[in-house]
């Protein structure tokens, strides 16, 4: 095994907490198991569906639990199917009522929850898996976006817990979300959503008796329908998935595009075969990208994503190098649907606020970040300026918008400060605030190499703006966690989209999601009134036009700055096959095979 992946792994578990979770007795496993290896860069942070955010989890929890819908994963731009259902949904000609009729059938993993009773999966588990996004006690970081769909008396429940100071019941019905039978679920809105089917493909069901048997260790126990199961985690270093057992048959199947050349061979493939095609999946966090390239060097991963560090190795000039191509090494590069930003808290006293000088201290900051430095030393050239917060591949984003977000003039920065009273009042060469208090920036990073190299450009930005800038280092994890509870002044990180619409984007500054999706903590009526309209009308140039709306907006009371759009380039092991990057869905284990005799012999 490579030194470095060894040694982390060691570091895991010899400092970190290792619950081993393994509770469904396993059927017999073959021969030679088929094993996939893949690294995360970031730490998970759970499995409860309603409590987490983050991509990396994320990930891991969409190969847990079903939505009733999924994406196909070779159509492009996108296809809506489905999944848990046993077809597409019955929708009104209002809009307002879709109707969802489940497979049945279909059973969660084995677990002591269930109390040795196999456990079919039935609509209402989805009715409880949204309300817990409004069980005001969970805090879910979802529950602005679904309560924005409208569901009607969903909201009302919600704050009848709030202002009786009671639990959540969830054992009143609601008008607008029922089990009609079984197997049927019922979702009315109090307004049209042409929409709603991105929401039934991102919802995935959970069985309320294992919640209960749980209870806050829920992060901790995921149990759901899906072709995997969680074995073993040691957190923040390895989490193991296996082959669901009581996972139905579902066949490989998907609807490229007649000129997509790759996608229709991945079809011709592997058409017909039962998923999940690889026994096993070993997920191993390695933060740091050197040890993470040496591991998939030296065959000990079956894909990663290129380091940043190692881009112009693996692909000079944007061609896979010759001696990973004589490996039967693949590469797929492409544009991410994602954008990287930071974000100002705008209840701090000093970056945050909406009065004139107050939002010129963020533009000056934002004009003077040389992201053009930043996509040529750091990224290597692997992303573009961002415009906005939409990301590309969704609805809303404009290649030809051009904002203020993406300039970079020093001198106008200068000038702003200099304006509105941020100037050097003691002659130490630091610009301090109106009042002759010092104007320092805190600004929380992690302490991977990845994120010291961007600290030392951000550094750079202020030093030459005569701006002070003091480093807050915490794990990404935690720093999350502080960031939801509103105790960091501004943090960089990266946002990815989850559907094909680019409101979800817009999430990051609607008020009500203040502390949720929104950590910002803006909170702008004239902003909240244009979210409501995206969210109202339907597709067309009228809706287009409120998104540019919404975007201006954004770029003048600045409380995030966005950087980039990303590209990607990530590499396979010649014995991967069925590879192909998910543009706004995150499960793609289960369609991928592994030749284990190749990677024996390598």
């Amino acid at each position: 095994m490579n030194t470095w992946l060894a040694f982390f792994r060691r570091l895991g578990g010899a400092l970190l907490l290792a619950p081993v979770l393994a509770w469904a007795q396993q059927a017999p496993a073959p021969a030679t198991p088929k094993v996939l290896r893949i690294p995360f860069v970031a730490p998970e942070t759970g499995f409860d569906p309603a409590q987490v955010s983050d991509l990396y989890s994320n990930i891991a929890i969409s190969h847990i639990f079903e939505s009733p819908y999924e994406y196909d994963h070779l159509a492009r731009p996108f296809k809506i199917k489905p999944a848990t259902a046993a077809a597409m949904p019955e929708i009104s000609a209002d809009f307002r009522t879709y109707t969802v009729r489940l497979k049945p059938g279909i059973f969660y993993s084995d677990d002591p929850a269930f109390k040795g009773r196999k456990r079919e999966l039935v609509a209402d588990d989805y009715v409880y898996a949204i309300k817990r996004l409004f069980d005001p006690a969970l805090k879910s970081p979802s529950y602005t976006g679904m309560s924005e769909e409208g569901i009607i008396g969903l909201d009302a429940l919600r704050e009848t817990a709030l202002k009786a100071k009671k639990p959540f019941d969830y054992d009143r019905e609601v008008e607008g979300l029922r089990a009609l039978d079984r197997y049927t679920l019922q979702i009315r809105l109090e307004a049209p959503r042409p929409r709603f089917m991105y929401v039934l493909a991102d919802l995935p069901g959970m069985a309320r008796e294992v919640v209960e048997h749980y209870g806050d260790r829920i992060m901790e126990h995921p149990v759901g329908t899906g072709p995997f199961r969680l074995t073993q985690w040691r957190r923040s270093s390895l989490m193991v998935f296996e082959r669901n057992p009581n996972y139905r048959e579902v066949l490989y199947d998907a609807e490229p595009n007649a000129d997509d050349a790759e996608g229709q061979a991945l079809l011709a493939r592997f058409k017909g075969r039962r998923l999940p095609m690889v026994d096993r999946v070993e997920v191993s966090v390695v933060e740091e990208s050197q040890p993470r390239w040496l591991a998939f060097l030296n065959n000990e991963f079956d894909l990663v994503g290129v380091p940043l560090e190692f881009v112009n190795v693996a692909a000079p000039n944007g061609e896979l190098a010759p001696h990973l191509a004589k490996r039967g090494i693949r590469m797929y590069q492409g544009l991410a649907s994602d954008v990287t930003l930071f974000y100002f808290n705008m209840e701090d006293p000093l970056v945050g606020g909406y009065t004139p000088q107050q939002v010129a201290l963020r533009r000056a900051i934002g004009l003077a970040t040389d992201v053009e430095r930043e996509i040529r030393l750091a990224r290597r050239g692997q992303a573009i300026p961002a415009q906005s917060g939409v990301a590309p591949h969704t609805y809303g984003y404009d290649p030809d918008f051009k904002s203020e977000n993406s300039e970079f003039n020093l001198a106008r920065a200068k000038a702003l400060l200099d304006l509105n009273g941020y100037v050097d009042r003691n002659g130490d060469g630091w610009r301090d605030q109106s009042d002759g208090q010092p104007l320092v920036i805190r600004y929380a990073t992690q302490p991977d190499q990845i994120s010291r190299q961007f600290d030392e450009l951000w550094k750079k930005n202020m030093d030459a703006l005569g701006v002070r800038l003091e480093f807050e280092v915490r794990q990404w994890p935690e720093q999350l966690k502080r960031a939801r509870a509103g105790q960091l002044m501004v943090w960089q990180l990266g946002s990815s989209s989850t559907s094909p619409d680019g409101q979800g984007s817009l999430q990051l500054a609607y008020g009500p999601g203040s502390g949720g999706s929104n950590l910002s903590r803006f909170k702008l009526e004239a902003f909240d009134a244009l979210y409501r309209r995206i969210d109202q009308l339907p597709d067309g140039p009228e809706r287009m036009a409120a998104f540019r709306e919404a975007k201006k907006l954004m770029v003048a009371y600045m409380p995030y700055k966005f950087n980039v759009h990303r590209l990607y380039t990530d590499l396979t092991q010649p014995w991967v096959i069925g590879y192909r990057r998910p543009t706004f869905w995150r499960n793609q284990w289960h369609r991928m095979d592994v030749d284990m005799t190749m990677r024996r012999e390598r």
